[in-house]
């Protein structure tokens, strides 16, 4: 079922609504998608991570013609409460490790977690490993990687203090699991042209 929240189903001759949006992972995304939006002749009320609420001519634009918009950007609306979740989740992942830069928070990223959407690590975990092509635990190490390399990339911290950031217990760790997953060493890493970064949307 479809998540949307008729707030007024007429008003002015429009119809306002809440949609669910997926692979909103920037600000950037916010501008795009609101740009986007507005261009098709849809009024954007509210727009956030995740979720918009918009106005439009039901006579004249349907849920086809807002999908096809968020399709064209590579994005799509969410299509069910799990699916909602889903992205919920990845919302909160993407802010605890490229955006707070909190160690304590990284430390306890399950409580983070939990706190975040009021539901079980157990039962996250589970409904995410039946959405998606990885784990949750998967999920969080891709986006720590891409994360390390971005603080490499800024040459600000030594490997040391980057450990520490992303709460790996020595740079060891860190080298090893860098290696596993992207099949180069730091070193390599930062003697290669950094072509190897991915978008946080298509990290699998």
């Amino acid at each position: 079922m479809l998540i949307l929240c008729a707030l007024f189903p007429k008003f002015s001759g429009l119809k306002r609504i809440t949609i669910y949006i997926k692979n909103m992972v920037c600000q950037c995304c916010l501008r795009v998608i609101r740009e986007d939006l507005e261009r098709a002749g849809i009024v954007v009320d509210e727009i956030s991570l995740g979720k918009a609420t918009i106005s439009f001519e039901e006579d004249k634009i349907g849920l086809k013609d807002i999908r096809e918009v968020l399709v064209n950007l590579g994005s799509d609306l969410v299509v069910s409460r799990d699916s909602q979740l889903v992205e919920e989740i990845k919302l909160s992942i993407i802010e605890l490790v490229h955006h707070m830069n909190n160690v304590d928070s990284m430390v306890r990223k399950s409580e983070y977690l939990v706190e975040k959407t009021g539901l079980s690590y157990s039962y996250l975990s589970r409904i995410f490993s039946n959405h998606e092509q990885i784990t949750l635990e998967k999920y969080i190490i891709l986006n720590k990687i891409e994360r390390i390399k971005e603080l490499i990339d800024q040459d600000e911290f030594t490997l040391s203090e980057i450990a520490y950031m992303m709460d790996y217990s020595s740079v060891q760790y860190l080298s090893s699991q860098f290696k596993n997953i992207t099949g180069m060493t730091v070193s390599e890493y930062k003697e290669s042209d950094r072509s190897s970064k991915k978008p946080i949307d298509k990290l699998y």
